[in-house]
């Protein structure tokens, strides 16, 4: 009989202790769990590096970790080509609970057991990764990032860089001083997700208020006049739709 091929496991945890008490852990469920740790990262963007070179079948992911949460990671991994199946590990057990019923493969709650790790590997083979809308719904604050795949590998947009979203067809441009991306998110949703952050001036654009820099009138082909939006680090001007010139007063006033 075949041997099943090892697991291609990768540790994620801003705690070098945890990350190493991981460690040793796996080396105990080796010989009832064929494994092979492919590497380990102390942050989400090192994590989402790591993910971009190593193919892994599961990430053990801590989700209380600085700068980029595990939930966060886990929802940049959803484009990847082949996104790994995803175990959580927390301290938490409100966050335990929510990552369990969000279809994450399962939860390790910390201090982690061994019987609990071996049970999380025996189930992961073959597991989907978690359902994108689920950890949308898991997460308590919006994303501190935006993300693209870009040459196989996960791009990284902070999102205090991006000075406005347009939607156009079936993606969004992302715009930052330095350049464009395209993401495939419903604007709707962006906007959902970082209202307090940006305000929409026409049906296909969001703006960060903190790059709005002033208001100006132009016109359009047939004369009439229209307010456009002036953008910190753009040179491109932004038309306010009808609808919300609104905003032409409600900015002006900061």
């Amino acid at each position: 009989m075949t041997e099943p091929r090892p697991l291609r496991v990768v540790i994620v945890d801003d705690e070098a202790p945890a990350r190493s008490r991981m460690r040793d852990l796996l080396a105990d469920c080796a010989g009832e769990v064929p494994l092979i740790v492919a590497g380990e990262a102390a942050s989400g963007p090192a994590a989402l590096e790591l993910l971009a070179r190593e193919t892994a079948d599961v990430v053990l992911l801590d989700i209380r970790m600085p700068e980029m949460d595990g939930i966060e990671v886990a929802q940049h991994l959803q484009g990847l080509e082949r996104p790994p199946a995803v175990v959580f590990a927390t301290a938490y057990d409100a966050y335990a609970i929510h990552a369990f019923e969000v279809h994450a493969v399962d939860y390790l709650l910390k201090p982690i057991r061994l019987t609990r790790l071996k049970e999380a590997l025996a189930r992961v083979r073959g597991a989907p990764p978690p359902w994108p809308e689920a950890l949308r719904e898991l997460a308590r604050a919006p994303r501190t990032h935006l993300s693209t795949q870009e040459r196989g590998r996960i791009h990284l947009i902070p999102i205090g860089q991006v000075i406005y979203l347009k939607a156009e067809l079936k993606y969004v441009t992302v715009k930052t001083a330095g350049r464009e991306h395209l993401i495939e998110e419903p604007l709707t949703r962006l906007e959902q997700e970082y209202g307090e952050r940006f305000v929409r001036v026409h049906r296909n654009c969001l703006v960060a208020r903190a790059a709005v820099r002033g208001f100006e009138r132009a016109a359009d082909e047939g004369g009439e006049g229209h307010w456009v939006v002036l953008l910190e680090g753009c040179d491109e001007k932004i038309a306010v739709s009808r609808r919300q010139q609104h905003i032409v007063r409600d900015l002006g006033r900061r």
